[in-house]
């Protein structure tokens, strides 16, 4: 047994740093600087949910599904996004929602048994991190995850997900497509990227990001069946449903995994990660970072950002 290691699992913060498509670009100004004052300090203005980040329930519910409100980020224990964890080689193909058969193939790769998966934080690695840009294909065209990996999560009780991409939801589930803003962003066609799916994937399998489209196929009965506890407390189904899944379910999540992830992939280790002491906090940024045996690293290359944090 070697050393142990820490390693980095953040993205570079930055004034030009990939935002989701509605922020706001951070503002970063100095206070005092050397020349003048003889000290520097800086003023920040930003979303917490930009760059590598944690989310509360409360950020996209009102309520849990045992009935209580939802927790605000003082409210969770101290190590909610910290524990014992494993990297999981998540091989879904682009644009295409993660499955059930997925997270299983992944953990067979990995060596992990679906019963050791109780309290345990999960690190997703779909190869979308070494795509960070202020891009639509960052944004618009990851692969992400829905009802069905949501379910995933909390039928093997992990405590925490962390993955490498936009959002723990596919990004047609959030207001990038036709849910919550409905903003149906414009893709590389000119055609917004709910019209660039249907003619890549067809109708039924859109039909998963879009409420009335999936009643209108399969029936109320099949949708209720589907996105019905949702509904039932009050959560508009197609909007972000492995978000509410998770977080309705006491399963905590982190945003934008980066840094060196490919040096923990199909490992275990000590996953670290630590929002700000922010009374009803909605989130936070955090620095994640991986503690894991220096001889269970994986040889790869140090990932380097160069302008564009590419």
């Amino acid at each position: 047994m070697g050393k142990m290691k820490f390693i980095d699992l953040s993205h570079p913060f930055f004034g030009d740093m990939p935002l989701w498509p509605y922020f706001q670009k951070p503002e970063i100004a100095p206070m005092h600087s050397m020349a003048k004052g003889g000290v520097l300090t800086q003023t920040l203005k930003i979303t917490m949910h930009t760059g590598t980040h944690c989310d509360a329930p409360r950020h996209v519910m009102e309520r849990m599904f045992d009935g209580r409100r939802a927790l605000y980020s003082h409210e969770l224990e101290l190590d909610a996004y910290t524990g014992d964890a494993v990297c999981l080689d998540v091989r879904t193909p682009r644009w295409r929602l993660i499955t059930a058969k997925d997270l299983d193939e992944a953990l067979e790769r990995a060596g992990v048994k679906p019963e050791e998966l109780k309290g345990m934080v999960l690190c997703l690695r779909t190869g979308m991190h070494l795509k960070w840009d202020d891009s639509k294909e960052y944004y618009h065209y990851a692969t992400g995850c829905g009802v069905e990996a949501g379910e995933w999560f909390v039928k093997h009780q992990v405590k925490c997900v962390a993955m490498d991409q936009q959002a723990l939801d596919h990004p047609l589930h959030t207001s990038i497509g036709n849910n919550g803003t409905r903003m149906k962003l414009e893709g590389y066609s000119g055609k917004s990227v709910c019209d660039e799916f249907i003619e890549q994937f067809g109708i039924e399998a859109y039909a998963e990001f879009d409420k009335d489209v999936y009643i209108k196929i399969h029936g109320k009965e099949k949708y209720d069946a589907k996105f019905g506890k949702l509904e039932a407390i009050g959560c508009y189904g197609t909007w972000e449903p492995c978000h509410k899944l998770m977080l309705g379910n006491g399963i905590v999540g982190v945003e934008n995994l980066g840094g060196d992830l490919e040096k923990v992939v199909n490992k275990r280790f000590r996953f670290l990660a630590f929002p700000i002491r922010w009374y009803m906090g909605d989130g936070s940024m955090i620095r994640a970072v991986a503690e894991i045996d220096e001889d269970d690293i994986n040889p790869v290359p140090d990932r380097t950002y160069t302008y564009g944090a590419m």
